[in-house]
């Protein structure tokens, strides 16, 4: 069992910058890959970035945004720069033991409660 929480959310304007938080807790930390998911109003949750190998990205997100962990801290990150009205959203944190499968909601185990992000215009 794990468990996600994550912080760091606020309200930004168009081309500044967050970082966002996913503490973890429970055993074997280091064993899961971890993902970030958005959701924003009335649309579908979309997949950031993620570890396979190395970093994955959506492509809304390449360049921008980077993705890392501390297995020391059992934390993972999302540092968000030149962030746009378009990146408002809900940020989840999600862990999945399968290697594959980095960009299916289906795939991963364990979610956080998310974070609001909100960048204006």
């Amino acid at each position: 069992q794990v468990q996600l929480v994550e912080s760091g959310g606020g309200l930004v304007q168009a081309g500044g910058s967050l970082r966002l938080s996913c503490a973890a807790s429970g055993r074997s930390f280091s064993s899961y890959f971890m993902g970030w998911f958005r959701q924003a109003p009335g649309k579908e949750r979309e997949f950031v970035a993620s570890f396979s190998g190395g970093s994955i990205y959506a492509d809304s997100v390449k360049g921008r945004f980077t993705i890392s962990r501390d297995n020391a801290r059992n934390t993972v990150y999302l540092q968000m720069n030149s962030l746009m009205p378009e990146d408002t959203a809900v940020y989840h944190c999600a862990a999945r033991l399968r290697p594959t499968g980095w960009a299916n909601t289906r795939e991963y185990d364990y979610w956080g409660q998310g974070t609001q992000v909100t960048v204006s215009s």
